[in-house]
């Protein structure tokens, strides 16, 4: 599925089995929840804190996914084509950062 089909989905999800988009401010606090649930995570599995017995049957996988549907819903409700954005900002990334990243002596 690519980045358009995925945002469809999302669409036709909210329309078939939600009441309708939370709003952008309620979405954002949303994203921020999910994301401090990535980040929890990742500071204790592959971090220097302990992860806590309540913590290590989490899924980041599924945490992950949690942030890209609130990220979908957010593109869907202002209109943002995120396919053709992540396509232009990738094109731009690959223009400017190739040179300096292979020249980045901290990364070998």
């Amino acid at each position: 599925m690519n980045i358009q089909n995925a945002q469809e989905t999302v669409d036709q999800w909210i329309k078939t089995h939600g009441v309708r988009y939370f709003n952008e401010l309620t979405n954002m606090a949303q994203l921020s929840e999910e994301v401090g649930e990535v980040a929890r995570i990742i500071a204790r599995r592959y971090g220097e804190q302990s992860e806590k017995e309540s913590d290590k049957n989490k899924d980041l996988g599924e945490e992950l996914a949690d942030v890209m549907f609130v990220v979908f819903c957010l593109a869907n409700q202002t209109g943002v084509n995120l396919q053709a954005a992540f396509d232009h900002k990738l094109a731009l990334k690959t223009k400017r950062d190739h040179n300096r990243h292979h020249a980045n002596k901290k990364l070998k």
